[in-house]
């Protein structure tokens, strides 16, 4: 479905951006523009790369005009800018609004304007039963994508929908890389609370769901990729194992803001879900404004139902963990398999 056609990334210079720009660069699609606000990044990408099927655009996706210039004659858009890290959002909060909010509305606005075929949003975990400004901006990012779904129809030019996703391993400003610093300078690990659960996915895991969602979208569609857990715990002893370390585990408690586990599909959307085998589909509430037949009769099995969260996924144990952490670059690196 990529054969000759132009794929957009906003937010294409971080983390996620980057990998999905390299698995895009293996396929034969014809043309890939990166467009984010950074234009060191940019550069840097550029002598890297030094590929001929990347071009660069500056811009914000605050700015419509500067996202107009960079989506003309776009087949596909993948949406991953975002104001990403908790404590930034919230301390300023009206700025997770601008980038995640409007910001995403104005990249949908601007695709349905030019016809683009299909565009994916990325989202997060903390958009479920948020409890920080981070997480009610990505959550409000969902709403939106979900209302101009709703409003362009199945039979639109334009299809939107959205992946959202765990814990990134590895990725910037997660506990793994943390852990890993702390053994390096034979520290203890800091853990706040050995029973915490998060959700474990690579990179690549990631960039597999954005795949699947170009494939098998709908409009208002949110993709979940379904993925194994582990407990802090056993997360750390996991890197103290591979590292042949000395450190020890110690317990600091939880911090302001954080979860005992994190919820990737709540009970509301289990009861419209669809399992597609590694993945679930979540369809778009397509009700309308007469919405008062909704009342008269309810859903009995939403009181059996449960939310789909690291607590009750497939558990990793430490020896499940460590082979799941090999498959990281940097710790093969380090243990020296790579």
């Amino acid at each position: 479905m990529f054969k000759d056609k132009i794929l957009l990334i906003t937010g294409g210079t971080g983390s996620f951006g980057n990998a999905v720009l390299n698995r895009f660069l293996k396929t034969d699609i014809r043309e890939i523009r990166i467009f984010s606000r950074d234009e060191k990044k940019q550069d840097d990408m550029r002598h890297q790369l030094n590929n001929s099927k990347v071009k660069f655009y500056i811009g914000d996706v605050r700015d419509r005009q500067s996202i107009d210039s960079a989506v003309k004659g776009v087949d596909y858009i993948f949406h991953a800018a975002a104001l990403k890290q908790v404590p930034s959002c919230e301390f300023f909060p009206m700025e997770a609004v601008k980038t995640n909010v409007i910001g995403a509305g104005n990249v949908l606005d601007s695709a349905v304007d030019h016809e683009v075929k299909r565009v994916i949003l990325l989202s997060t975990d903390k958009a479920v039963y948020p409890i920080n400004a981070m997480g009610l901006s990505k959550a409000m990012m969902e709403k939106v994508m979900v209302a101009k779904a709703r409003s362009l129809g199945e039979n639109s030019k334009t299809v939107i929908c959205g992946t959202r996703y765990g814990n990134v391993m590895a990725s910037r400003g997660s506990v793994i890389p943390l852990f890993i610093d702390q053994i390096k300078e034979g520290k203890d690990l800091t853990v706040t609370d050995p029973n915490m659960t998060r959700f474990m996915m690579t990179l690549e895991d990631a960039v597999d769901l954005v795949l699947f969602a170009y494939e098998n979208g709908r409009n208002g569609d949110v993709f979940v990729q379904k993925s194994p857990a582990s407990t802090i715990h056993d997360l750390a002893q996991a890197l103290i194992e591979l590292y042949n370390s000395k450190s020890e585990i110690k317990v600091i408690g939880t911090r302001h803001g954080e979860k005992l586990y994190e919820t990737l599909v709540n009970r509301e959307e289990m009861a419209k879900a669809t399992d597609m085998g590694n993945y679930f589909r979540v369809k778009a509430d397509n009700r309308d404004l007469n919405y008062d037949i909704y009342f008269s009769k309810g859903q009995e099995k939403l009181s059996v139902l449960e939310d789909y969260h690291s607590h009750n996924t497939e558990r990793l144990d430490v020896e499940g963990t460590k082979k799941l952490l090999m498959k990281l670059e940097v710790i093969k690196k380090d243990v020296g398999i790579y």
